[in-house]
């Protein structure tokens, strides 16, 4: 099993993943994170509820916001 810091998050990221308690990723997280923290890859990610679907998509979308830039950058369907 990989590490979160092995998926690529950034070290701020891992401190508050860390803060919060989580030690390893889900398995769904492993494929997800990885691929959306490459360039301008598109996901879709079938699990059940549970399964760390929500983390899987949202550290790597808060990871790559640029906070200075004002513009949509993002886009989740559910």
């Amino acid at each position: 099993m990989k590490t979160f810091e092995e998926l690529g998050v950034s070290p701020e990221i891992l401190k508050a993943i860390e803060e919060m308690g989580y030690a390893a990723p889900m398995p769904v997280q492993e494929e997800v994170i990885p691929y959306l923290l490459g360039e301008n890859n598109d996901s879709v990610a079938l699990a059940q509820t549970g399964t760390g679907k929500t983390a899987a998509f949202g550290l790597p979308i808060i990871q790559k916001i640029d906070v200075r830039n004002k513009v949509p950058q993002s886009l989740v369907l559910c």
